[in-house]
């Protein structure tokens, strides 16, 4: 399983735009940091997206793609529509990401 992760708007909008993903393969991890992996992307699967906040239209948003199997998934949450989990699972893959 591959994971990456990329950011768009926030004041910094203009750096981070040119700024490659952050990636994460599971190949490339302990058996257990992929598990914990795992653990993370199927508790943002079964939370119901947050709602967005329309005046906040500089929030950062992120994006982190999941590729594994046929169809890779995609989840998206912003500075200011964030859940718990999705917080989790940014904060695992910019900590361990490449």
């Amino acid at each position: 399983m591959r994971v990456s992760l990329t950011t768009h708007g926030g004041l910094a909008a203009a750096i981070t735009r040119q700024l490659p993903p952050r990636v994460a393969d599971t190949d490339q991890l302990s058996p257990e940091v992929a598990a914990e992996l795992r653990g993370l992307i199927d508790a943002v699967r079964g939370d119901p997206p947050g709602r967005p906040d329309p005046a906040a239209r500089d929030a950062m948003t992120y994006t982190i793609v999941v590729e594994h199997g046929p169809e890779p998934t995609t989840l998206t949450a912003s500075d200011t529509a964030m859940t718990k989990s999705f917080a989790d699972l940014l904060d695992w893959v910019e900590r361990n990401a490449a």
